[in-house]
């Protein structure tokens, strides 16, 4: 199976393209919302301690569509991170 475009055929290609067009324009309206919501649960870190990642995870599992629990998640991991790296 080749993943190049060019090998499939145009309804095919164009569905392809629709739903990357989709997806991107899920992403640019909701980064804000997703970095907003990625920094609420880091936040709840220090009150949920040892609980607070299945806190996350529970969290996530309700969002929807699960595109933007994709982006939450995420941003959230980008956080931990830069966190972690700045200690």
């Amino acid at each position: 199976m080749s993943f190049n475009l060019a090998n499939r055929d145009f309804a095919e290609r164009a569905q392809i393209e629709a739903e990357k067009a989709r997806l991107f324009q899920l992403w640019q309206s909701n980064l804000g919302k997703a970095k907003g919501e990625a920094a609420r649960m880091i936040a709840e870190k220090p009150r949920r301690k040892g609980k607070w990642a299945e806190w996350v995870r529970a969290e996530l599992e309700g969002m929807s569509p699960p595109e933007f629990a994709d982006m939450v998640r995420s941003e959230v991991n980008k956080m931990m991170a830069a966190a972690s790296a700045n200690r």
